[in-house]
């Protein structure tokens, strides 16, 4: 099991939690994500791969505004059958996800992401993809993202669609593209969900 722990590292601009709730309310975690104390937000994932689309959503840089997030990732067991309500979870995910984000903090200008869990070196293996996904994300600007916002990873041929929608050149939403380094990360997303995964089977003794 996965427990993702986040919470406001810019704190001047007030508390914007709810609108952190709002970014990530797509997402469909197996605890959903909801305030815990203070600034932070937790939630559960039972697969990888949401895990690392939560985290990214939290990385963008305009999910919330004018504020940033410290995001950690906890891989351990955690007590079943689980709650209904993320204050109610217990076990060693939640607390590798605390000891986690609490060295997302630490982490200066760098991304604020960090993995922790019973496997370290999988742990971060997992958290080194993240942070070379984070970033390309964190370096986006907004013209970029208007241009990602109407692609679908995966499906070929929107280049044409997209500049027409925002009433571009096919052109510059190539290049938007590359500089953006979106193929790049929808490449990596993948090693970094199997990275999680692994270190999940790891301590399931699966490997």
């Amino acid at each position: 099991m996965y427990t993702v722990t986040i919470n406001q590292r810019d704190r001047g601009p007030g508390d914007r939690v709810p609108e952190l709730l709002k970014a990530l309310a797509r997402l469909q975690p197996e605890v959903p994500f909801d305030r815990t104390v203070g600034d932070e937000a937790q939630a559960v994932f039972a697969e990888p791969g949401p895990v690392v689309d939560a985290a990214l959503t939290a990385l963008r840089p305009d999910a919330c505004g004018d504020v940033r997030w410290n995001v950690g990732i906890g891989v351990g067991r955690l007590d079943e059958p689980l709650p209904l309500g993320v204050a109610d979870v217990r076990g060693e995910a939640l607390v590798h996800s605390r000891r986690a984000v609490e060295r997302a903090q630490a982490s200066g200008d760098g991304p604020a992401i960090a993995v922790e869990g019973p496997n370290l070196d999988l742990a971060r293996d997992a958290e080194g993809i993240l942070r070379l996904i984070a970033l390309a994300v964190a370096k986006r600007t907004a013209a970029e993202w208007r241009v990602l916002d109407l692609l679908t990873p995966g499906v070929r041929g929107q280049q044409k669609a997209v500049a027409e929608a925002l009433g571009i050149t096919t052109q510059a939403v190539s290049k938007a593209i590359a500089r953006a380094h979106w193929p790049e990360e929808w490449a990596a997303r993948p090693a970094a969900a199997r990275l999680l995964g692994l270190a999940d089977a790891a301590r399931e003794g699966a490997l």
